[in-house]
């Protein structure tokens, strides 16, 4: 199993490169956000890397840091999601994006990725929500992810719960609720998690 690659970049392609390791090149699929943190051929460059093996392939998967490989990690335990799909949202959202979008139930941000039709926004949407505050970006989930000016803050956040899924007529209550308790100081985020809590009892 390879979790590392040092070595001389040997080409580099619109979706992976190539390292060269004394002599031997080692083809590493990758997000645009890696391939541009990485230096150009010749230079010597350093890569985390997720092995993969298949019945027919072995691929590599690389990352210029541990937090893309483990939202890479993250990203790939949800059904519909595979590698390239992974890979296409690390392309089109950093982590701290992704964490932002999770929180805020954001599933047009989402679409922007390659691959991410709405179902499956709204897959990724329910099944990561959860997980996000342990991710690298999410710091515990104390995102301020604040309501669009004008708008409103219960009226962002029942549109939020709406994308994942829930019925108005049972979110309004409890989003009352929560915008009651967090008080002068309330953001999206709070909001959004404590009526996520109340809607999973």
């Amino acid at each position: 199993m390879i979790a590392l690659l040092t070595g001389r970049i040997a080409l580099m392609e619109a979706d992976r490169c190539i390292v060269d390791v004394g002599g031997v090149g080692y083809l590493v699929h990758a997000s645009t956000r890696t391939l541009s943190a990485l230096p150009a051929p010749p230079e010597v460059a350093r890569l985390l890397v997720e092995t993969h093996v298949r019945e027919d392939a072995i691929l590599l998967y690389g990352f210029f840091d541990s937090a893309e490989r483990d939202w890479f990690r993250l990203l790939t335990t949800v059904q519909g999601v595979g590698a390239k799909v992974a890979l296409g949202v690390l392309s089109a959202m950093a982590p701290r994006d992704l964490v932002a979008a999770i929180a805020a139930g954001d599933k047009g941000s989402l679409t922007r990725a390659p691959g991410v039709g709405p179902k499956l926004a709204v897959r990724l949407l329910s099944e990561l929500r959860d997980k996000v505050g342990a991710m690298p970006g999410g710091d515990g989930v104390a995102l301020p992810v604040v309501a669009a000016p004008g708008s409103g803050l219960a009226a962002d956040a029942l549109s939020a719960l709406a994308n994942l899924g829930y019925r108005r007529a049972e979110a309004e209550p409890v989003v009352a609720r929560a915008v009651e308790r967090a008080g002068d100081d309330a953001t999206l985020d709070a909001v959004l998690r404590a009526a996520l809590k109340d809607l999973a009892r």
